[in-house]
């Protein structure tokens, strides 16, 4: 797996916390050189011990401020280190140009994440959003005419939503048959134009757990806390990569990259990280840190967790007489997704 980060953006969003710039546009051309740099600098010393590439998720920032030749060298390097199967995603915002998903495409493209947020423009002036219901819709329309995959984001649990509100967001789902949602609740995060403004919230638990159901109704099927999808096809492999703790690369400024027990981090600054693309910190995970970790990833999605790795089997017992989960060969799966920290550490505390 491989993710690349892209830290530009033409305007920032209310409620965002990633590392993106709407100021260092001019980096972009040197930005693109020191991220190639790096990606043929990792395989040349790695290629002989390295699997080939199943996935490939393309984020930001806004991928789109960067153009077909910023990307030319990138995805045909990065595609002869892949299997000839591999699911390339990238990011997109409904303000993106046609001509550039069309050019995305020819170098490999299969799938597509787009940040719609809300069908309300109201809401999307609310969080920030610099594309309006109509935009949404025409690019939507324009993927569904294109032989690629694609999902959509959605933000819930802010100050204007209501069940009406999401209920037409819904609508528009079903409308154009989109086959896989992103559906997070609104987090009020450090350093971004929300911070200290908690009352833009709701905090309404049961928002999460009404939406969850009707998104089931239209035929949307959690597969992580977060994601649904029409069936198994429309599921992200990187997304399920991630759940399943596999070894992912991460380059680009800020970007992360884990493989075994070791989690390391990129430099964020852009311009030092186009001078140098050494790694900014490592950190190493325990034993006890990992088998957590694989517990609680585990338990949010339909990845499941390996009995071996609770040590009282006694609380699997009663979690299953509860109903909470159910035990298929040798391992657990949670029957609740948002459940699933509260299991976690149950299960944990010996």
């Amino acid at each position: 797996m491989i993710y690349l980060h892209i830290p530009f953006c033409d305007s920032k969003c209310n409620y965002c916390a990633f590392n993106s710039y709407t100021t260092l546009n001019r980096f972009k051309d040197d930005y693109s050189k020191a991220l190639f740099a790096q990606i043929k600098d990792y395989f040349n010393l790695k290629l002989s011990k390295f699997e080939k590439v199943n996935s490939i998720f393309i984020g930001g920032g806004t991928p789109s401020t960067l153009n077909y030749m910023n990307y030319y060298n990138i995805m045909e390097y990065i595609k002869k280190q892949a299997n000839d199967n591999v699911e390339i995603t990238i990011e997109i915002n409904p303000s993106v140009k046609k001509e550039w998903i069309n050019e995305m495409i020819e170098l490999g493209v299969n799938r597509f994440s787009m940040g719609v947020q809300s069908f309300n423009e109201e809401k999307l002036k609310f969080l920030g959003r610099n594309h309006t219901k109509k935009k949404a819709i025409d690019i939507i329309e324009y993927l569904n005419n294109k032989e690629v995959r694609f999902g959509i984001d959605l933000i819930y649990d802010t100050k204007l939503d209501s069940k009406s509100l999401l209920e037409k967001d819904l609508e528009y789902i079903k409308s154009f048959e989109i086959k896989h949602i992103s559906a997070y609740s609104l987090i009020i995060e450090n350093k971004t134009k929300f911070e200290n403004k908690h009352n833009y919230k709701l905090n309404d638990d049961n928002m999460a757990f009404w939406l969850n159901d009707r998104l089931l109704d239209i035929g949307l099927n959690p597969y992580e806390v977060s994601n649904y999808a029409k069936d198994e096809t429309y599921h992200s492999i990187h997304n399920l990569g991630y759940w399943s703790k596999k070894n992912y690369l991460g380059f680009g400024a800020g970007a992360i990259g884990s493989t075994d027990n070791k989690r390391y981090y990129n430099e964020k600054d852009i311009e030092k990280y186009i001078k140098n693309q050494s790694i900014e910190n490592i950190e190493i995970l325990n034993k006890e840190d990992e088998i957590l970790e694989s517990i609680f990833l585990g338990l949010r999605s339909i990845v499941g967790v390996d009995i071996n790795l609770i040590k009282n089997k006694h609380k699997i017992d009663i979690l299953i007489e509860e109903d909470k989960i159910y035990k298929k060969g040798n391992k657990i799966y949670n029957k609740n997704f948002f459940l699933a920290d509260e299991i976690a550490l149950y299960l944990d505390n010996q």
